[in-house]
């Protein structure tokens, strides 16, 4: 199915804040200069865990995003994905999980943390930035983007207050011996977006977990003619011929999904 070219451009990090990898780095219109730079952030999870993350703050938004990476990454996975999301009236934060790695840039959290966890060891970094993202008196959007995509049906199952939709990058049951995260899912009563990668072995791993949902028209099951792992899947370096496409429908998703304030 042909979608409509998403014609919005990211921002460029200036100096002194938070800096997104050259490569990353993709705004081509002046426009962008408008838009407000990354504020580096440290939250401290229950465990005492510092973590390291980016605020993107928009004029006046509609609501909190917040991203989470996937394996071997970092907050900068999102350094050309928020400033477009800031462009479309959401504000956004983008963390570092000591579950992660420098696939877009440093992990300031898993450098400090220090050593290799399994995936489910991240949830605490998540909560923290749920617990920040209360406090900012928003309406909260969670957003994750492989092991995250699925942490992210538990973590709006268990504290589902202020959270108004879920976007799922290539979730898949990735937790063995743990609770599976379909069940998560089909507590969930609000707008999900879930997105995978053109493999059948990604449409296998996600399809569970959407037929979980409890039916509604607000749901979204993007599985797209070019199409890659995770939230890389909506970064043109990584996913040049797809990832306007894509991310078209993730804006009508947000802004058909994001109850009014």
């Amino acid at each position: 199915m042909r979608l409509q070219h998403a014609l919005i451009c990211g921002a460029l990090i200036a100096s002194g804040c938070h800096a997104a990898p050259k490569a990353q780095l993709e705004c081509k219109d002046s426009a962008c200069a408008t838009l407000p730079v990354a504020k580096s952030i440290v939250l401290t999870a229950s465990d005492g865990v510092k973590v390291y993350g980016s605020f993107y703050e928009a004029y006046k938004p509609k609501a909190l995003i917040l991203l989470f990476h996937q394996a071997g990454s970092s907050k900068d996975e999102y350094a050309t994905i928020a400033p477009r999301l800031v462009a479309a009236g959401y504000s956004a934060l983008a963390i570092d999980q000591r579950a992660g790695g420098g696939l877009y840039g440093t992990n300031e959290t898993a450098k400090t943390f220090g050593r290799e966890v399994p995936f489910r060891e991240a949830m605490p970094d998540l909560q923290a930035a749920l617990d920040w993202g209360r406090r900012q008196k928003l309406p909260i959007i969670l957003w994750g983007s492989s092991y995250s995509a699925a942490l992210v049906f538990p973590l709006a199952a268990e504290h589902p207050d202020g959270i108004v939709a879920v976007l799922s990058f290539s979730p898949g049951e990735y937790f063995d011996g743990d609770p599976p995260v379909a069940p998560a899912a089909a507590k969930l009563h609000i707008p999900v977006l879930i997105a995978s990668g053109t493999s059948r072995d990604e449409t296998d791993e996600a399809d569970p977990i959407f037929a979980a949902l409890p039916k509604s028209a607000a749901n979204v099951r993007l599985v797209p003619e070019h199409g890659v792992h995770g939230s890389s899947t909506l970064v043109a370096a990584k996913n040049p011929q797809g990832a306007d496409a894509n991310f078209a429908v993730v804006l009508g998703f947000l802004n058909r999904g994001v109850p009014a304030k």
